[in-house]
């Protein structure tokens, strides 16, 4: 019998990435060998937790941008792209000891796995790099993901829930501390507890996440107007705001919400 779920756990970037497959009937074993290898790929290339990586030498000084591997070369086209989407929320060359994409990274390489089991016999595929989720198609059934957003006061309560099309990012300070770093003032800054983006692409998602955690309600209006793209903000005081069409799937205790 063909198995509901198929996972595998690749350890990277200094987390683990999970990837889960939704086997059609009759399917047989799958390989995940590609999304591995491009996972695997990423963390040699792009991890800041890697001496010897290029963004490490780059971040050093050791090799210039015209001498990045393709990987390199695509994130920093990518980090300016959405340097300027974000109005310099988010800013990779404005970080402590310099160049760094880690808050778009993850999402990048989750993308680009999921690109890559897109030709297996199964009916949808979650790549979940650290509670950011690219997702294809749909469950067996075919009834869409449904992906909860954590409460950030209590966060193994699920705030609010998602029905998934694409991806979801979400980026605050309630599990890993102040480490978002303001780019215009080079202070660590959560002006929210959480915000979380929807959209077509995870990198961009990742990326936008990060910049409205830092910038606030004010960041709203910078995601509002991208295609495809939509934002939610839990304020400290549990208090929720959101772009026109964030795709709510169920409504758990929410505390004055309002849409923007």
């Amino acid at each position: 019998m063909t198995p509901p779920v198929v996972r595998d756990l690749v350890h990277v970037m200094g987390t683990v990435v999970t990837i889960d497959v939704y086997p059609l009937p009759g399917s047989g074993a799958l390989d995940f060998a590609a999304a591995r290898t491009v996972l695997q790929r990423a963390d040699e290339v792009l991890s800041t937790w890697r001496p010897d990586s290029p963004v490490s030498r780059l971040r050093r000084g050791e090799i210039a941008a015209v001498d990045a591997p393709p990987e390199l070369s695509a994130v920093l086209t990518a980090c300016a792209t959405a340097r300027e989407l974000s109005d310099g929320w988010f800013d990779p060359w404005a970080m402590p000891g310099g160049f760094d994409p880690t808050g778009y990274v993850k999402g990048w390489a989750a993308q680009r796995a999921l690109e890559a089991l897109a030709g297996l016999p199964v009916s949808g595929a979650l790549v979940n790099a650290a509670g950011d989720i690219a997702s294809l198609g749909s469950q067996l059934s075919g009834a869409p993901f449904r992906i909860g957003i954590a409460d950030p006061d209590e966060p193994r309560r699920l705030a609010e829930i998602v029905e998934l099309t694409a991806c979801i990012a979400t980026s605050g300070t309630y599990e890993r501390g102040s480490h978002l770093i303001d780019p215009r003032s080079g202070e660590p800054t959560a002006r929210v507890a959480s915000a979380s983006v929807t959209g077509p692409d995870l990198g961009l998602a990742d990326a936008l996440a990060t910049a409205l955690a830092v910038a606030g309600l004010a960041g709203l209006s910078f995601i509002e107007p991208l295609a495809g793209y939509e934002a939610l903000v839990i304020g400290y005081d549990g208090r929720r705001q959101w772009t026109s069409n964030f795709p709510f799937a169920g409504r758990t205790g929410q505390v004055g919400s309002v849409p923007l």
